[in-house]
């Protein structure tokens, strides 16, 4: 699946981009701020995520700015079930990405994706060192929930305090199957 969006497109990975990704995400202040990512971020690190296989439930992307007429890797964006919750969203992008609006942009997209493929709900989290990740959240329509949780950081080898976020794509009066699962 791909997506289009007004200065990004967002596609899927391929195995040759594992150089242009280690690249991009091998900054101890992006992984650090990110679950399951380790530190160092290795070239290794990047196929083995690039050929991770993807259940059906799951939706991600290379976020790929075209600057001076060169696409290039800034970041990454999806959803998937986790051990905790079946749809959650998240991203990160490059540090020289940083600011531009990137990631509220690209998340549009995905929520959008979200929202046609009838997922009812999104979760999301930031660590709370990393506040900038929670005011994207916002701007995307995401509602803290009032739980900050423990959750490890591979990166940091340690567990960091975890703001809780939601967004819910459906209205319909239907029961969500995802507080079923829950429960």
């Amino acid at each position: 699946m791909f997506a289009r969006t007004q200065r990004l497109t967002l596609r899927p990975g391929w195995i040759e981009d594992a150089p242009e990704l280690a690249r991009a995400i091998g900054h101890a202040a992006v992984v650090q701020n990110l679950a399951r990512a380790p530190w160092p971020y290795a070239l290794g690190d990047a196929e083995d995520f690039l050929t991770r296989p993807r259940g059906p439930a799951d939706a991600f992307f290379l976020i790929c700015a075209i600057e001076d007429g060169v696409s290039r890797i800034v970041g990454g964006i999806g959803y998937g079930p986790d051990e905790r919750e079946p749809a959650e969203f998240g991203y990160w992008l490059t540090p020289d990405a940083w600011g531009r609006g990137y990631a509220t942009e690209a998340g549009r997209a995905v929520i959008d994706i979200a929202r046609t493929l009838r997922i009812p709900r999104l979760s999301a989290g930031h660590f709370v060192d990393n506040p900038a990740s929670g005011r994207v959240l916002r701007k995307l329509g995401f509602r803290p929930t009032g739980r900050i949780v423990p959750r490890f950081s591979r990166a940091r080898c340690e567990v960091v305090p975890c703001a809780e976020f939601e967004q819910r794509l459906s209205e319909s009066d239907v029961t969500d199957p995802y507080d079923r699962m829950a429960a």
